[in-house]
């Protein structure tokens, strides 16, 4: 079943366009990795499935036009954001950062906390005093705490120690195999094979490449990504 659709997806900051044709689909129950060198128009697609942006095109999910919808209607139908630079409650603390996300569902602070047990230890600490990496966590924590059909995770271990990037990596094969169906934005692309089923690659703000992990050849990688 497809959990989101988006087709010839457009969308503009003012009198520049940014989006000229995106398209992808993620099913219920899947990973999809998304690519692209900066600038691409990655940051700029999650910002339109959320509803923080206007778009034109068909953007679908679980039956719904999200294009009808403001942000915190689509995000009550289950689309959990983990943005870009954490943006977390500075002045709350740990626990009430998940509290004041939580909807009902299967995910709530002790499963949050089992997942990142970092948290547990630090749940009176003020998410401003955490290093990045907890914040990271906690970011990843607090979209799991609105129990989301579809988890999107844009740049999630971006300028993050390895071994902080080692247990957020470990923690996205745990969502993977849990059946959480996930968008994920990263430059990492030994981690997203390991993490994702498909990845889509975008160029100029348009769908270039869509395929398996496993197809994704060298010489795509070299020329659409540059690595």
């Amino acid at each position: 079943m497809t959990l989101l659709s988006l087709s010839q997806l457009t969308a503009s900051y003012g009198a520049t366009q940014a989006l000229f044709g995106v398209d992808f689909e993620i099913a219920e129950g899947e990973a999809l990795a998304m690519m692209g060198r900066n600038g691409m128009g990655k940051t700029t697609t999650v910002r339109c499935i959320c509803r923080m942006m206007p778009a034109k095109g068909a953007l679908v999910f679980d039956g719904h036009d999200l294009s009808r919808l403001p942000s915190h209607r689509a995000a009550r139908l289950g689309i959990g954001l983990v943005p870009e630079g954490r943006r977390c409650f500075r002045d709350l603390s740990v626990t009430e950062n998940l509290s004041a996300a939580a909807r009902p569902g299967a995910w709530d602070a002790a499963k949050v906390e089992a997942l990142f047990p970092r948290l547990g230890e630090r749940r009176g600490q003020l998410a401003g005093s955490l290093s990045g990496g907890e914040q990271q966590m906690l970011a990843i924590g607090r979209a799991l705490m609105t129990n989301p059909r579809l988890l999107i995770l844009d740049e999630a271990t971006e300028g993050l120690a390895p071994t902080v990037r080692a247990e957020i990596w470990a923690a996205i094969a745990t969502l993977k195999a849990s059946g959480m169906s996930m968008l994920v934005i990263d430059k990492s692309l030994k981690e997203l094979r390991g993490a994702c089923d498909r990845v889509v690659i975008l160029e100029r703000g348009r769908s270039v490449w869509d395929g398996t992990m496993s197809a994704l050849s060298p010489d795509v990688v070299e020329a659409m990504l540059g690595l």
